[in-house]
């Protein structure tokens, strides 16, 4: 027997492990994840005013849009 032949590994032993049926059950419920980085017009948020309130949680935010036609999130 050659050196190379003493010291390989059965290849069972380097093979992914099978995914539990759970976990396969769990991954088949999730919803699609959103598309990264969706693009949102500022129109649509904004719908013609100048300014918006946004509720993150327990947090409220004020989106304005400037007369130098940028937007600023302030909390």
């Amino acid at each position: 027997m050659s050196l190379r032949q003493s010291i390989a590994v059965p290849s069972a032993a380097v093979a992914p492990f099978p995914t539990r049926p759970v976990e396969r059950a769990l991954e088949r419920s999730l919803p699609p994840a959103p598309p990264r980085g969706a693009l949102l017009d500022s129109d649509a948020l904004l719908r013609g005013t100048r300014e918006v309130l946004i509720r993150h949680g327990d947090e409220v935010y004020r989106l304005r849009h400037t007369r130098n036609d940028k937007l600023i999130l302030t909390k």
